[in-house]
């Protein structure tokens, strides 16, 4: 669904994108996870032919872009840097203005294209105010159902959650999943890892404008060969366990066995009161933490003494 290769954008001396190589499988729910100013929206935007890239190449369901602009994008929904709207008119009326330039829209089920999109959002109950108006959390469900308006192929969007409260978060993660389980591809940017996590299959990793990690999520938070037990017995296991017992903190202790089953028999067998015994599984924020660690050790931070980009560089990465 999206393919780069080498995909570069420098901004004068500042290269804000650096040789990305996105692999977006059809059916995906792809996270896109960087800090901000880490170069996502600038790599979304490239994407949306929104800017033009200094280098590499790019396919959007399968044809080069931004070449194939006009056959590929009303296939599209987007959501970037905040929804677009006529502050004066009623959300209702800028979805009908954003239908009539959509790609063979039928006048007559209009009412009803712009009704079902709103509902989807949870605005369905909302006035004819106007958009200036709406709270920001409303702003963003208005983006949202923009570009659901004519059931797109691919969703791509820039942290959607934004603004939105915790119900309202849910809400968006929800309607996210029931999109993808009805076959739309989801490519979502966020800075928020547990948003991330909760909600995407796979997952790409941009640290300092380079894709430092891209993998399928379950493989990310692969086995460590730690076993979590929880038990009022800690001294008994340790003398159990002598030498494997990796950390322990109160009752939680963390043990270096590849045999969950065969250790949970073992302790049982030993008289061990055991109230937990899990495979401990790595965190995808020490896979996140690590691999922007190593990037920066292979090539060199560009950030001060404050912990801020040089020259400015945040700002011009998420504009």
């Amino acid at each position: 669904m999206i393919r780069t290769l080498g995909l570069t954008k420098r901004f004068g001396r500042i290269t804000a994108v650096d040789a990305v190589d996105l692999d977006v499988r059809e059916g995906d729910v792809y996270g896109f996870l960087g800090a901000n100013g880490s170069g996502k929206t600038t790599t979304v935007r490239m994407l949306l032919g929104l800017v033009l890239a200094t280098s590499g190449r790019m396919e959007v369901l399968g044809e080069q872009m931004p070449g194939a602009g006009r056959r590929v994008l009303p296939q599209v929904g987007a959501l970037v840097e905040g929804p677009a709207a006529y502050p004066h008119l009623s959300g209702r009326r800028n979805l009908a203005l954003f239908d009539a330039m959509g790609r063979g829209t039928e006048r007559r089920t209009r009412r009803a294209r712009v009704a079902e999109a709103l509902e989807r959002v949870g605005l369905d109950g909302v006035d004819d105010r106007p958009v200036h108006a709406y709270s920001l959390g409303m702003r963003q469900r208005l983006g949202l159902a923009g570009a659901l308006l004519q059931g797109p192929r691919l969703l791509v969007l820039d942290e959607p959650t934004n603004g939105l409260d915790p119900q309202g978060i849910h809400e968006i993660r929800t309607l996210l999943l029931e999109l993808n389980a009805a076959g739309t591809t989801v490519f979502l940017s966020s800075h928020l890892l547990a948003e991330i996590e909760q909600l995407c299959t796979r997952v790409g990793v941009l640290d300092r404008g380079r894709l430092v990690v891209q993998d399928q999520l379950s493989a990310l938070q692969g086995l460590t060969g730690r076993v979590e037990v929880h038990t009022p017995d800690v001294a008994r296991v340790r003398q159990l366990l002598n030498g494997v017992v990796e950390h322990a903190d109160g009752e939680r202790l963390l043990v270096r066995d590849a045999d969950p089953a065969a250790l949970n028999a073992r302790l049982v067998g030993a008289g061990v009161r055991v109230r937990e015994l899990v495979p401990e599984r790595r965190r995808l924020e020490d896979v996140v933490l690590a691999a922007t660690s190593a990037s920066a050790d292979r090539f060199g931070s560009d950030r001060g003494a404050d912990g801020h980009r040089a020259h400015g560089e945040a700002e011009v990465l998420e504009r």
